[in-house]
């Protein structure tokens, strides 16, 4: 109980600030949109620079994790999108989107400032390992889909070259990137205190301003289309993912009690709000995306403070 207290308490506070901030109008689309900026250009990059460089790369690229959060995600991804076709009949586009919400985890967002406020600024690992699979692999396997389907199988190439074209320019990406060349070129070299106190000091905001970003999405979003869809797309993602993740670690890909941990707990992660951006991008299963993003972080609340319980210090 202390550590939903501690931890899970605080982290969907600043939420329902940022939701209520919005709901009130004191904030409004203008402030959401540069804030989601300065979180995605300014604050987060730092953070994932210094949690890579001042690591090692075998302790980065911890290969059970990757099997068991990879592995699992995928699962989820084809489960979502076989519901979409046995179910709902729908076209192709559309099974992309259910697979894609019901297996997509928000660890930028959220993973990151839940890890910063549970264990730390020196475990980042996992849930920077975990966004550079969301950002690389999984946003590559919807775009390549997406624009396969739509130029019916002419497209692979295009799709291709716009997947490198997005993660060339990707701050996320290119943080990660330069930490791991630090890591690798340097090895047990410090950052030197000047870098190291900016990105500290410009880092340092990330955490509550991301989770109060979200906050402010959700306000602006309305329970208008899919309500079941969303029900069910939730149940993969907040139940059935980090099921699978936890069924993976026991079996597959044992690891250590923290990183097996940090699989489960990123798995159970709701669905991250870049689905939406991919979703507008190509103009295909954009409300009932807003709903399943609506839906599953409200319910993550029960889930996650479970799960912190469970696997937090001191749970």
């Amino acid at each position: 109980m202390n550590v939903v207290l501690n931890v899970a308490f605080p982290v969907f506070a600043i939420i329902l600030a940022g939701f209520l901030s919005g709901k009130s109008k004191l904030l409004g689309a203008a402030s959401s949109e540069a804030l989601n900026k300065f979180v995605y250009w300014m604050a987060l990059p730092p953070v994932l620079f210094l949690g890579t460089a001042r690591r090692s790369i075998p302790e980065i690229f911890n290969g059970p994790f990757i099997g068991a959060f990879l592995g699992s995600m995928l699962l989820v991804y084809v489960l979502g999108a076989v519901i979409g076709r046995l179910v709902y009949r729908e076209r192709t586009q559309i099974q992309c989107m259910q697979g894609l919400n019901s297996a997509f985890s928000n660890t930028g967002y959220m993973g990151i400032p839940l890890f910063l406020a549970a264990f730390g600024p020196d475990r980042l690992a996992p849930t920077i390992l975990a966004t550079v699979i969301m950002s690389a692999i999984m946003v590559g396997i919807a775009v390549i889909w997406m624009e396969f389907a739509n130029s019916h199988g002419s497209g692979l190439g295009k799709a291709l070259r716009d997947v490198g074209r997005a993660l060339a320019k990707n701050p996320l990406i290119l943080s990660t990137a330069a930490g791991l060349a630090w890591s690798a070129l340097l090895p047990g070299v410090a950052v030197p205190k000047p870098i190291a106190t900016f990105c500290e000091l410009m880092g340092s905001p990330a955490g509550p301003c991301a989770l109060f970003a979200i906050g402010l999405f959700l306000a602006s979003q309305r329970l208008t289309a899919g309500l079941a869809e969303a029900g069910w797309i939730s149940a993969l993602k907040l139940l059935v993912h980090p099921a699978l993740a936890w069924a993976l670690t026991q079996t597959l890909f044992p690891m250590d009690p923290f990183w097996s941990g940090s699989a489960v707990i990123l798995a159970a992660l709701p669905t991250g709000a870049l689905t939406f951006v991919v979703a507008t991008q190509y103009q295909t299963y954009v409300e009932r995306t807003s709903s399943a993003i609506l839906v599953s972080t409200v319910l993550s609340v029960v889930t996650l403070s479970a799960l912190l319980a469970v696997y937090a210090p001191g749970g």
